[in-house]
């Protein structure tokens, strides 16, 4: 069978981060004989060699090769490739790992829209990946159409054939942007490049001592020289004029300004931050024309004019205002309707505290930074105009996996609000009404969210910033009586919207992770439950959503007796929102005992039974009467927007409505 995919691996001192990585590949849906993993070992030092021995010898088709220490990855990268006899080679470094469908995926998704490139989705384990480029599926992707150019790391798929013909190599020895050299030569001659966002292919892993090459300090000029490099590829490659512009803006944007903003700025030591500063404001002279810094938003713009000045001073104390600027959002509203969870959530920035403010002056809406007058006047091209392009502005809502960091963005629609600040004539807030709403059978960009607990946060573009923040630790009222447990698709799943525990933030539950399902059921009282007679049956009222008719059931344990008893019904909605689930009662078999009630919900994975404060005493006749139990588990805590036993109390007021339209 010819070899679809090879994995190259370079390899240097990665101690036992290095077992994630092996074991990725071990999973791989692919067969064995269909795949090869290379893993190049760079003069490692410690037991790792040893360990590549064993795994080789064990199976064929894992491959080590041994070479003296060359200082970088570029040449074990290199190495590889030679050795490599795949239709297609996949990078990955030796701290991070791939999903367990990657490879099979790729190779499909490559081969299917005929790519020289495939780009699959990141999750990223402490350090940041791309997020825009990953919103959907792109099968034919280019530099023209797509944010290609926000993902240089070398973690991709490239078709070996097209990687001889422009004899594509990584550079060698010890350097630094290595594979940005090579990832935007490959993008500038690929015939095609596809994008698969719909499954996480890759994740990029800071390692907990922070020892990942890239999170060194590098030699400042030594640097900026290597992306000149880069920079030289897109000239060779391209005519002036406003892709090459584009182009270029990546590097300005990340490898210069983001460097000298903020917190990432001021912690650095001011000998440093000065080394740093004249080796950007040299390239930034020297390679960049107006064009480039002129399609960056306005903070962006703020900081790279300021550079292009050569104004360290102002740069700083902009770096000092920005630090304070955060995302905020108030959760305004929380419920399920028709099988999807709608969130409904009002955003801004804010800045230590308090809202960032806008004015409005000849037509134009303006930030109000607080710059000293020198600062704005150094710069010609922004004078003391910040425009603020706030009609370009957005707000998404994010959902992201707790355990892999896997994040999808979810469908939102939002207005933008200019709130008039109270005795500044002409100054307003920027405010997002925004509503969002998640399909947990189709929110990982159309695929089922997988179980585990899902964080739910909320992320504003704007100005140039694009900052995160949880959502739900403030919230309105109608947040706290909307958020339930929901059951819905075919088969049945059961998902939990819940507050985090301390801070209160708005949380996903896919398939009951933990116990915290048995605290939507502590205010339940033997009125949540009707119990007929010939025939028995055994109807209880629940307080969760339901779409259409499932599946459930009861479990009934005598403890006395150590025996139980199993009771499948149906569990279906109620107009008020909540849900019922009926059984039949066989109460010849429960005659003359008390038992214990456990609710067994719809699961993919197989439900736990969840205890209810409930029990059924069954008297010799067939008698029953309904005891309410001490509640097993504590209540939830105290909402923002109620207080203890609301929920109780609404769902009781619900059914007396019922009882008296029948």
């Amino acid at each position: 069978m010819p070899i679809k995919v090879s994995v190259v691996i370079p390899v240097y001192n990665p101690g036992g981060y290095i077992e994630d990585c092996i074991a990725s590949l071990l999973r791989q849906s692919l067969p064995d004989d269909e795949y090869e993993a290379i893993f190049v070992d760079d003069g490692s030092t410690d037991e790792t060699p040893e360990r590549l021995d064993r795994l080789a010898a064990e199976y064929p088709h894992m491959h080590v090769i041994h070479q003296e220490g060359s200082g970088w990855s570029g040449k074990p990268r290199n190495v590889g490739m030679a050795a490599a006899k795949g239709e297609f080679i996949q990078f990955v470094d030796n701290d991070d790992w791939l999903g367990d469908e990657a490879l099979e995926r790729m190779y499909d998704y490559g081969v299917a829209n005929g790519a020289d490139v495939i780009v699959g989705k990141m999750a990223g384990k402490g350090r940041p990946v791309p997020r825009e480029l990953f919103r959907k599926n792109r099968p034919h992707a280019n530099v023209e159409n797509a944010p290609l150019i926000d993902s240089l790391t070398p973690h991709k798929m490239f078709r070996k054939e097209f990687l001889d013909k422009y004899d594509l190599r990584y550079k060698e020895g010890r350097r630094r942007l290595e594979d940005h050299v090579f990832v935007t030569e490959a993008y500038l001659r690929a015939d095609n490049v596809a994008v698969l966002s719909d499954y996480v292919c890759y994740y990029h892993v800071k390692r907990e001592d922070a020892s990942n090459a890239g999170f060194q300090r590098f030699e400042p000029v030594g640097y900026f020289n290597n992306l000149r490099e880069a920079l030289d590829v897109v000239e060779e490659l391209t005519e002036p004029g406003p892709l090459r512009d584009r182009l270029f803006r990546r590097w300005l944007r990340n490898e210069m300004v983001e460097r000298m903003r903020g917190q990432r700025l001021l912690k650095l030591p001011a000998d440093y931050r000065q080394e740093l500063f004249d080796q950007i404001h040299k390239l930034v002279v020297e390679r960049f024309g107006p064009g480039v810094a002129a399609g960056l938003p306005t903070t962006q713009r703020i900081v790279a004019d300021l550079i292009a000045a050569g104004r360290l001073a102002d740069v700083e104390e902009f770096a000092r205002w920005e630090s304070q600027v955060k995302p905020s959002g108030v959760l305004d509203d929380l419920a399920w309707a028709d099988g999807k969870l709608t969130i409904g959530y009002t955003a801004e920035y804010k800045s230590g505290g308090e809202p960032v403010l806008f004015r409005t002056a000849g037509g134009k809406d303006l930030l109000v930074p607080p710059l000293t007058q020198a600062g704005p006047d150094a710069v010609a091209p922004l004078g003391a105009d910040t425009p603020a392009p706030l009609a370009k502005s957005k707000v998404d809502l994010v959902i992201k996996d707790r355990a892999t960091a896997a994040e999808f963005f979810q469908p939102v629609e939002f207005t933008r609000e200019k709130i008039p600040v109270t005795g500044r004539q002409g100054h307003f807030r920027h405010v997002f009404r925004a509503t969002s709403r998640v399909d947990p059978l189709s929110a990982a960009n159309g695929a089922a969210l997988d179980a585990g607990i899902w964080d739910v946060f909320i992320r504003i573009t704007s100005c140039g910033w694009t900052k995160d923040t949880r959502l739900g630790a403030v919230r309105g009222e109608g947040a706290g009586q909307g958020r339930r447990a929901a059951v819905v698709g075919s088969p049945a799943r059961l998902f939990l919207p819940f507050w985090t525990d301390p801070h209160g933030n708005l949380s996903l539950e896919v398939e009951q992770q933990t116990d915290r399902i048995a605290y939507e059921f502590a205010g339940l009282t033997s009125a949540d439950v009707t119990v007929t007679t010939d025939p028995g049956r055994l109807t209880v009222a629940l307080p969760f959503h339901v779409q259409g008719e499932s599946e459930a059931s009861l479990k009934l344990t005598d403890a006395a007796r150590s025996r139980s008893v199993a009771l499948h019904g149906t569990l279906s909605a109620l107009g008020s929102g909540e849900a019922e689930l009926r059984t039949d009662l066989p109460l010849e078999e429960l005659a003359g005992a008390r038992w214990r009630l456990e609710l067994v919900l719809p699961s993919t994975a197989g439900g736990k039974p969840v205890a209810l404060p409930l029990a059924l005493d069954v008297r010799a006749d067939g008698g029953v009467v309904v005891k309410r139990l001490p509640s097993a588990v504590r209540k939830p805590a105290r909402s923002r927007s109620g207080f203890p036993g609301a929920a109780f109390l609404r769902r009781a007021a619900g059914r007396l409505r019922r009882t008296l339209k029948k």
